[in-house]
């Protein structure tokens, strides 16, 4: 066993992900995206935004963080 202050790096291989939403949803996504690039000044596309939304949106739930903490 290694006495590094860093641990052993996890998995970072992406994972694909594939789903089906709302034509709303689809808009409100480009919206975001739009005001994403007025607030930062950087086009980026929705699909790009997303994997962060939703670690924005699984950070910000605390009692999913205190139920996971406790597994």
């Amino acid at each position: 066993m290694a006495d590094l202050k860093l641990a052993m790096l996890p998995d970072r291989k992406p994972v694909k992900l594939t789903f089906e939403m709302l034509p709303d949803l689809e808009q409100a996504l480009a919206d975001y995206a739009a005001a994403y690039e007025i607030a930062y000044g950087k086009r980026e596309k929705p699909t790009d935004l997303i994997p962060y939304m939703l670690w924005a949106f699984l950070e910000s739930d605390r009692e999913f963080s205190k139920q996971r903490r406790r597994s």
